[in-house]
């Protein structure tokens, strides 16, 4: 009985997870942090958990998905700290990444991510390498069409609204201020995002609820991912 109550609470967050996060956000310095590292190693064990089995039911979207671990789609809790003006050490978040080529891919992919009051679905491409932004600019231009209905979808639109992102104030170069998907082709990103309230994660259903989530953002994901391969 205990070993199946502890493959049941595997599917979702552990409150002890969460509060860890909330008080890491009020304490976020190294002192902290280390008199905390075991509360840490739990919560941080409890996310690894839920991604690697996040990543059985992902492979539905892709998979590749059912050949990665964890440990290939998680970021790091540590802050790059070096040219930010914000210098405490710590995210106040865990995250992960879904890509076809893990997290440190450069195609479009899912991105997840767990702060109390401030979790999140979200996907797409952020900032692509010009030559990569080049590519997707002529997908779009070549398919509108079919780019336009993904974004119009009901199901998507509802889920997640409109692209976001920086664009350009003028047409890329190559591109007349008249073709109909000029607002598109003028974006330098494209991410779509769901909010999730944060007793979804906690639930029994919140793998099923995430992946309802990335299905619906699938045919962005793999619009994009056209451009890259």
């Amino acid at each position: 009985m205990v070993d199946l109550v502890f493959l049941f609470l595997k599917k979702m967050i552990q409150e002890a997870t969460l509060q860890f996060l909330r008080e890491l956000k009020e304490n976020n310095n190294k002192a902290w942090f280390d008199e905390h590292r075991p509360q840490y190693d739990t919560a941080k064990a409890d996310f690894e958990n839920f991604v690697s089995e996040f990543l059985g039911k992902m492979s539905s979207l892709d998979i590749a998905f059912a050949e990665q671990r964890a440990k290939d789609c998680i970021y790091r809790i540590y802050r790059d700290v070096r040219f930010s003006k914000n210098k405490t050490p710590y995210k106040n978040h865990f995250s992960a990444y879904f890509a076809h080529g893990g997290r440190k891919w450069d195609g479009a992919g899912y991105y997840l991510q767990f702060e109390p009051g401030n979790i999140f679905a979200a996907g797409g491409m952020w900032m692509p390498p010009p030559s990569i932004l080049k590519n997707i600019r002529q997908e779009i231009d070549y398919n509108f069409k079919e780019f336009q209905s993904i974004l119009q979808d009901k199901k998507f639109s509802k889920t997640f609204g409109n692209l976001e992102g920086e664009k350009l104030q003028r047409p890329p170069q190559g591109y007349d201020a008249a073709n109909p998907a000029i607002e598109f082709l003028k974006r330098k990103a494209f991410i779509v995002r769901s909010e999730i309230p944060d007793a979804v994660v906690r639930s029994a259903k919140a793998q099923d609820k995430l992946l309802e989530v990335f299905t619906t953002l699938s045919p962005l994901v793999a619009f994009l991912n056209r451009a890259v391969e």
